[in-house]
C-alpha cells in the first residue's frame, strides 16, 4: 500500500482531539468536584452552626440533655450523607453521639476541639467543628463528620451519563470534520505526489502542475514548474551538446580511420582490419591478396606546381581507383600518394593481373587541372598473405618490394611477389648499410669518361664513381646510387666525389695543357641540401681548384623537381665559373618553357635517341629538334652513348658540339687517362664536316 502523509496526520489529529477532549473531561470532573466539595462545606458550616446555636440552651440545663440532644439532632437524618454527630461538653467530654461510629481521626480530638471553628477534609470525609456558646460562654463543642467520596462519585458518575454520549457525538463529528478538512488539505499535496512520480517514471519534462491554491502546497508547485523549466532548458542544452558530441566523435571516429582528403580508408583501419582478416583467413586456409601502388611523376607535379594541385590529384585517384573496384574491394590511402588494394575474392594469379591492369588502365587518360594536362602514371606491387605467412609487417614488406621492382624495371607496371626480390632486398640493405664503410676504406674509386668535340678532339671528362665492394665485388653506379639516395646518404658520395675530383684535377691538367672540363653529376637529392654550395665552395678552396675546370651535370626531371632551389644553386654556381649541363634532355617534361628560366650551358641529348637514330624516324625528328632549339638558345650540345661512327657522323651534320661514347672510350681510371689520344680519328670516316676539316 502507497504510503501517505494522511495517515500519520489523521492519526496524530484524532489522537490530540481524543486527549484533548479527555483532559477536557478530567478537568471538568475535577472542578465539578471542588464545586460539589465546596458547596458542601458551605452548607455543612451553615447546619453546623445552626445546630450550635440551637444546642447553646440545652447543655446549660440542669437535667442530662440527653434527649433533648437526640431531638435536637433528629433533623440530621435527613442528610444522606452526614455521618454522625458529636456532642462535648466545655470539658471536651463526649455527652452524645449520633450516626456512624465509623470515623475515626489519628488527629487528638482535644486538637480537633480546642481549635477555632473549622472545617476540613480528612481521610475523604469533611469534619466540621463549632462551639458552643451561651452568652458568651463556651459551654461545649460540637462535631459533625459529612461524606465527601461518596456523593462526589456519584455526582461525576452520573454527570458523565449524561454528558459522555453528548461527547462522544461531538468528539466523533470533530475528527470527521477535521479528517475531512485534512484531506481537502491535503489533496493538492498527494496531486503534487502523484505529479512527480510520474515525472520520475515518464521523464517527460515537458509537463507542468497546475498549482491554483496560494498555500505553500501552491508555492511549492510553482518552485516545481520553475525547476522543471530550469531542467527542460538544461536537457535541451545537453541534448544539443550531446548530439554535438556525438557529431564530433562521429567526425573523430572518421578523422581516425579515414583519409581527410580523399575520404579512403586510412593506414590505421586497413592494418586493423587486415589484421583480423588475415587471421580469419589462416584459420579457415584461405589467402588473401594485397595491391600495393603509388604515383608516378606525382612529386614533380606537387613540388612545381603546388600542393593544391597535388591534392587535387589525389582526390581524382581516389575517385578513379574506386569506381572501378567490385562490391567489397577496399582501398585505402596509405599516406602521401601511396595506395593500396584488397580485394574481397578471388586472388588467382589471373585475377590479380585483370584488377591491377585495369588500375593501370585508370591513369591512361591525363588529369586536367586549370587548363593543365596531367599525366600520372601507377606502379604497382601484388603481394600475397601466404607468401607472407600471413604476418601483417611482412605482407606489406613484400607488397612494397614488389612495387619497387615495378618502379625499377620502368614504372606503369605491375610485379607479382617472389622470393627472389626478398633476397634483393637483403642484398639492397646490405649494400646501404655498407656505404659508409666503403667509403671510409676507400672501395669508391672514379673513371673518366672522355668528351670529344666535332674535330676529334679530347675537350673534357665525365667522372663516374665505381664500386669495388668488399663482399659483392664491383657494383654498378645503376645499382648502388638508387640505393643510396633511398638511404639518405647520396650527399655523402656526392661529397667524396666532388672531393676526389678535386684531388686528381692537378693530375689531369699535367696531361693535357689545355682548357677541359670535368662534369660531375648531381642526384635530385642532392639539391635538397641546403649547404650544398657551401660545402662545394669550400672544397674548391682548400684544395686550390679552379672552377672553370669543372662541370656540373643534373638531370632535367631533377632540376625541375626543385626548380627554384635549383635555378638559384646553379646561378651561384656559374657566377663561380663552372659551367652546368641539362642531362638526358627530353626525356622528362613536354613544357620547354622553362628553358627560357634556367642557368644552363649544355644541353645533353640522352642516349635512348642516340641508339634509335638509324632505326627511328621520330627519335631522329627529336634528336635534330632539341638540336636545333639549343642552337637558338645559344646553348652547347653533348650527345652522350655513340656506339659507331655513323651515329656520330650523323650527330656532326646536324650541328652536334660535343659528343661521348663507348666509341672513344668506355669511363677509365684515372692511370689509364695518360693514354687516351688528344684527337679521334676514325678511318673511312665520311662525314662532310670531316672532309672540310681535311
Amino acid at each position: 500500500m502507497l504510503r501517505t502523509i494522511k495517515v500519520p496526520i489523521a492519526l496524530t489529529l484524532v489522537s490530540a482531539v481524543v486527549i484533548t477532549s479527555i483532559l477536557a473531561m478530567w478537568l471538568t470532573i475535577k472542578e465539578h468536584e471542588r464545586l460539589y466539595t465546596a458547596s458542601v462545606e458551605q452548607d455543612l458550616n451553615v447546619l453546623t452552626a445552626n445546630l450550635a446555636d440551637e444546642l447553646s440552651g440545652v447543655l446549660v440545663s440542669s437535667v442530662p440533655p440527653t434527649e433533648q440532644l437526640r431531638q435536637e439532632l433528629a433533623t440530621l437524618a435527613s442528610y444522606q450523607h452526614i455521618l454522625e454527630a458529636r456532642v462535648y461538653n466545655s470539658a471536651g467530654e463526649l455527652i452524645y453521639e449520633q450516626g456512624r461510629a465509623e470515623y475515626n481521626t489519628s488527629v487528638p480530638l482535644s486538637d480537633l476541639l480546642t481549635q477555632s471553628p473549622a472545617t476540613f477534609s480528612m481521610d475523604d470525609k469533611l469534619i466540621a467543628t463549632r462551639h458552643i456558646i451561651n452568652d458568651d460562654t463556651k459551654v461545649g463543642y460540637l462535631m459533625i463528620v459529612n461524606d465527601v467520596e461518596t456523593p462526589v462519585s456519584n455526582s461525576w458518575q452520573t454527570l458523565m451519563l449524561h454528558v459522555l454520549p453528548f461527547v462522544a457525538v461531538a468528539l466523533l463529528l470533530t475528527i470527521a470534520v477535521a479528517l475531512v478538512l485534512l484531506d481537502r488539505w491535503l489533496t493538492p499535496l498527494s496531486k503534487l505526489s502523484a505529479f512527480t512520480q510520474r515525472l520520475s517514471y515518464s521523464k517527460d519534462y515537458t509537463q507542468r502542475f497546475d498549482a491554483r491554491s496560494a498555500n505553500e502546497v501552491g508555492q511549492l508547485a510553482a518552485h516545481i514548474n520553475t525547476l522543471l523549466d530550469a531542467i527542460e532548458a538544461e536537457l535541451t542544452i545537453n541534448q544539443e551538446q550531446n548530439q554535438t558530441l556525438i557529431e564530433q566523435q562521429q567526425t573523430m571516429t572518421h578523422l581516425a580511420n579515414f583519409d581527410s582528403l580523399t575520404s579512403l580508408p586510412n593506414r590505421q583501419f586497413v592494418m586493423d582490419n587486415l589484421r583480423l582478416e588475415l587471421a580469419r583467413a589462416k584459420r579457415l586456409e584461405k589467402d588473401i591478396a594485397l595491391l600495393f601502388f603509388d604515383l608516378d611523376g606525382f612529386k614533380g607535379i606537387n613540388d612545381s606546381l603546388g600542393h593544391e594541385i597535388g591534392d587535387l590529384i589525389l582526390i581524382e585517384v581516389a575517385e578513379r581507383v574506386t569506381t572501378m573496384l567490385r562490391d567489397g574491394d577496399l582501398v585505402a590511402r596509405l599516406g602521401g600518394d601511396e595506395f593500396i588494394i584488397v580485394p574481397d575474392r578471388d586472388v588467382t594469379d589471373v585475377s590479380l593481373k585483370n584488377l591491377a591492369n585495369r588500375v593501370i588502365d585508370a591513369f591512361r587518360d591525363p588529369f586536367h587541372f586549370r587548363g593543365l594536362a596531367l599525366t600520372v602514371g601507377v606502379s604497382i606491387g601484388i603481394a600475397k598473405a601466404s607468401e607472407a605467412s600471413f604476418e601483417l609487417s611482412q605482407l606489406m614488406s613484400n607488397a612494397d618490394l614488389a612495387m619497387y621492382r615495378s618502379k625499377a624495371k620502368g614504372r606503369g607496371i605491375y610485379t607479382i611477389f617472389t622470393n627472389e626480390m626478398v633476397e634483393s632486398h637483403k642484398r639492397k640493405l646490405s649494400i646501404a648499410n655498407s656505404i659508409d664503410q666503403g667509403l671510409a676504406e676507400n672501395e669508391f674509386v672514379l673513371y673518366y669518361q672522355p668528351k670529344v668535340a666535332k674535330d676529334g678532339t679530347l675537350v673534357g671528362f665525365e667522372a663516374l664513381i665505381r664500386w669495388h665492394h668488399s663482399e659483392f665485388g664491383m657494383i654498378n653506379p645503376a645499382e648502388f646510387i638508387p640505393i643510396a639516395e633511398q638511404s639518405g646518404r647520396i650527399s655523402a658520395i656526392t661529397k667524396w666525389v666532388i672531393e676526389r675530383v678535386s684531388a686528381e684535377l692537378p693530375l689531369l691538367q699535367s696531361i693535357f695543357t689545355y682548357k677541359f672540363r670535368v662534369a660531375i653529376n648531381l642526384s635530385g637529392h642532392d639539391l635538397r641540401h641546403l649547404g650544398l654550395f657551401d660545402m662545394i665552395h669550400s672544397i674548391f678552396t682548400e684544395q686550390q681548384v679552379n672552377p672553370e675546370y669543372i662541370e656540373f651535370e643534373v638531370t632535367e626531371s631533377a632540376y625541375l623537381e626543385n626548380f627554384a632551389f635549383a635555378n638559384k644553386f646553379f646561378r651561384r654556381l656559374s657566377n663561380m665559373g663552372c659551367a652546368i649541363a641539362l642531362d638526358d634532355f627530353g626525356t622528362g617534361y613536354s613544357s620547354l618553357s622553362y628553358l627560357t628560366q634556367i642557368t644552363i650551358d649544355t644541353l645533353k641529348i640522352d642516349r635512348q635517341f642516340v641508339r634509335e637514330l638509324e632505326t627511328s624516324e621520330r627519335s631522329r625528328l627529336v634528336t635534330n629538334s632539341i638540336i636545333d632549339l639549343a642552337k637558338r638558345l645559344s646553348l652547347t650540345i653533348c650527345a652522350e652513348g655513340i656506339e659507331c661512327v655513323s651515329q656520330w657522323e650523323y650527330l656532326l651534320d646536324h650541328g652536334c658540339d660535343h659528343v661521348q661514347g663507348y666509341l672513344f672510350s668506355k669511363p677509365i681510371p684515372l692511370e689509364d687517362v695518360a693514354a687516351l689520344p688528344e684527337r679521334f680519328t676514325f678511318p673511312g670516316r665520311t662525314s662532310s664536316y670531316d672532309n672540310s676539316v681535311q
